[in-house]
């Protein structure tokens, strides 16, 4: 059976160089080679252990995107990349040039958006789809087709979580797709986006499996009466 493998490179250049934070690799030149070495190893192991029919490899643009145009706060938290992954990168690309593999990089919009549209669009052609990424926001995408992978670190070797519709049934008890609902009410900080105040996971998740939906906990408010602001009157505490 034809299988797309995908990968987010940016999540696990960041993983890579992160691992050896403490021991970090050094060239004879002396350049941290730490990224580029931990990407190369997960590809290897990619190519070799699944042995893929199609594979793609997506970034992040250089720039904004149209999230920072929708809200000018977007990531705006977050610090500025290590210049060991800025000259990395280039390195990186050329050795996925060499290994004939394409590159998806996008102005305008992030590697999740790509990697999203290349999942769904395979999914429809009915084709199994794998994507490697640390990003827990890619759970949206599971289905009977897609699978996201997800690395992880237990007792100093890293092992990798597959999660298709099925595992985040057994995990959330909602459908992947209801998860962009759970998002909507709890915010990201990891992007500094606002969630309700008040609302954290567990809230967010109980409500979306009572609910299905964020409009239709405003139209149960809304018939209850509730105004949906702070400190406004309410017969029922879940109003938000």
């Amino acid at each position: 059976m034809e299988k797309l493998f995908l990968l987010d490179a940016y999540a696990l250049i960041y993983r890579a160089y992160y691992a050896f934070i403490k021991n970090p690799r050094i060239n004879s030149k002396g350049f941290n080679t730490s990224a580029i070495l931990g990407f190369i190893n997960t590809l290897e192991d990619v190519l070799k252990k699944e042995n893929p029919t199609h594979i793609g490899i997506a970034f992040d643009p250089k720039g904004g995107t149209f999230r920072h145009e929708a809200y000018e706060q977007y990531k705006a938290q977050r610090e500025e990349t290590p210049e060991v992954i800025r000259e990395s990168v280039p390195v990186i690309k050329e050795f996925i040039k060499a290994y004939n593999i394409p590159i998806f990089e996008v102005p305008g919009y992030e590697a999740d958006d790509i990697l999203g549209t290349l999942a769904k669009s395979t999914e429809k052609q009915g084709k199994e789809v794998i994507l490697l990424t640390g990003d827990r926001d890619s759970f949206q995408l599971a289905s009977d087709k897609i699978t996201i992978r997800i690395p992880r670190t237990k007792a100093g070797k890293t092992e990798v979580e597959d999660f298709d519709r099925n595992k985040i049934l057994e995990v959330y008890g909602l459908e992947p797709t209801q998860l962009i609902e759970v998002k909507g009410l709890m915010g990201d900080t990891s992007d500094n986006i606002p969630g309700v105040p008040g609302v954290g996971e567990k809230t967010a998740l109980n409500l979306i499996k009572e609910f299905a939906n964020i409009d239709s906990i405003y139209e149960e408010a809304f018939e209850m009466g509730c105004s949906g602001t702070a400190g406004s009157s309410c017969c029922d505490d879940r109003c938000l």
